[in-house]
């Protein structure tokens, strides 16, 4: 039975998760725009625009909010200097998932 278990395992313990995790949003942030799986891309959608809406108040607490969900100083930079002000007046859907096609044999 599933109890208290939230959001997608993606056959991963809760470690292998969150690094999964952390390392996508990275990615996202510093190329901004990644090639995954369509359950991995649903899984850190919510996820990156909470990041971007925390990024966006600006500030040192902003900063403290998002650099443990994010791997490096240049990632959190990025998302401070140069994506959240980007979205400034947008009050939320800053991620959109295009599906890539069927992968060739």
């Amino acid at each position: 039975m599933r109890k208290k278990v939230f959001g997608r395992q993606l056959k991963r313990d809760k470690n292998e998760r969150r690094a999964l995790f952390k390392s996508l949003l990275s990615s996202l942030v510093l190329y901004e725009s990644i090639q995954t799986t369509e359950a991995k891309a649903k899984a850190i959608k919510s996820s990156a625009d909470k990041l971007i809406t925390k990024a966006k108040k600006g500030g040192l607490h902003s900063l403290r909010l998002v650099q443990p969900e994010l791997s490096t100083a240049q990632v959190v930079k990025k998302l401070l200097n140069i994506i959240a002000p980007r979205f400034a007046n947008r009050q939320g859907g800053y991620t959109r998932i295009i599906r890539a096609g069927k992968r060739l044999k």
